[in-house]
């Protein structure tokens, strides 16, 4: 597991709790996103990664996974290096 990974899935784990996330579980198939939740998932990708998620950027598909929202930030700062 990469770092990224390990950040998002502890901050997941936060709102998961009884739940042990694997890197590709869809957590909007499993239920445990509102339209509140994703609003935060985005706030803290951007405060944590330090990158900004533009209204392209908000697909679904990109936020689905732990492994698709590490494709998004990786795609992302890989464009400001």
């Amino acid at each position: 597991m990469s770092e990224t990974q390990a950040k998002i899935r502890e901050f997941l784990a936060r709102f998961f709790r009884n739940h042990d996330l694997q890197l590709d579980e869809d957590i909007f198939a499993l239920g445990f996103v509102n339209s509140m939740f994703a609003m935060q998932l985005v706030l803290f990708i951007e405060q944590a990664f330090q990158i900004t998620i533009d209204n392209e950027d908000l697909d679904l598909d990109n936020f689905r996974t732990i492994n698709s929202m590490t494709h998004l930030i990786e795609r992302k700062t890989a464009l400001v290096a």
